[in-house]
């Protein structure tokens, strides 16, 4: 006899900042599978592990800033392998990065990067990590010391690598991500990426040539003089996760810490730019 297990299909927005949330919050819960939808995504408990008050502590669902709303239901135990399989296509990038999941074939590309997303932010599939990724490709980063801020899935540290870059620090707040990106490190057989659990006071007394920083807005605002404050000489710091409407407010602060602006690219209303020190 099958397992049963209690499935929550979540309708989230905006999708991206609050599925992040929502999942980290029920990461904390008997939650063991998390599913990425359109609009969402479905999240599945064992029964045996569930009742029916199981969310009323979880703080964003009554959270103004977000509007999320759900179903529920009962169903037997699925193969979560071939759930990843049918709801995460691999991602190719300007036909030079292939961005896959382990079950998914190996392809010829120069840069073939193995992610297996679980609940991390950064699978390649966002318009911010695609850029970010774009960026990268078009550098030339071979032993640059390297930040990986906010690296959730550890996806463009593991490029920054393969691309020659050392030694690399990747930080994320989230245990989840940092426990993901050690394993994804490890699965592309990377050799110089150091995983990091916390925030931007990590930074303290560090020196990087290159910064790579796809978090949100407010974040970055906020610990933009840390950035500065570690970025060699001649160091270059890429920023994602805003919107183009929030381009002078980064803008702005950029160029009052003396950064210079490099270059831009922009992907369905999202944001990514290159500035220099």
């Amino acid at each position: 006899m099958q397992n049963l297990y209690i499935g929550y299909h979540f309708q989230v927005e905006p999708k991206d900042l609050g599925s992040e949330i929502l999942i980290a919050e029920l990461g904390e819960l008997p939650f063991d599978s998390f599913i990425e939808t359109e609009n969402g995504f479905s999240a599945y408990i064992p029964k045996e592990n569930w009742n029916e008050n199981i969310l009323e502590d979880i703080y964003i669902l009554n959270n103004p800033e977000f509007k999320i709303s759900y179903t529920i239901e009962e169903i037997e135990q699925k193969n979560w392998n071939a759930e990843w399989e049918k709801n995460f296509d691999p991602i190719d990038v300007d036909g030079l990065c292939h961005v896959r999941a382990p079950f998914h074939p190996k392809t010829d590309a120069q840069y073939d990067i193995v992610i297996e997303p679980k609940m991390s932010f950064g699978t390649g599939h966002h318009e911010t990590t695609h850029m970010m990724i774009q960026h990268l490709l078009e550098m030339e980063v071979a032993g640059l010391k390297t930040l990986d801020m906010g690296c959730g899935t550890a996806i463009l540290a593991i490029l920054a690598e393969m691309k020659g870059a050392q030694p690399i620090d990747a930080i994320d707040i989230d245990n989840w991500c940092y426990l993901n990106s050690i394993e994804n490190a490890e699965r592309n057989n990377c050799k110089h990426i150091s995983v990091y659990e916390g925030d931007a006071s990590l930074l303290k007394g560090k020196k990087y040539d290159l910064i790579i920083a796809n978090i949100n807005r407010n974040i970055l605002l906020n610990d933009m003089q840390t950035y500065v404050d570690c970025l060699n000489p001649n160091g270059v710091i890429l920023f994602s996760g805003f919107y183009e409407q929030d381009i002078p407010h980064i803008d702005a602060s950029c160029t009052e810490k003396g950064l210079t602006f490099v270059k831009k690219i922009n992907r369905n209303n999202w944001v990514s730019l290159k500035y220099v020190n």
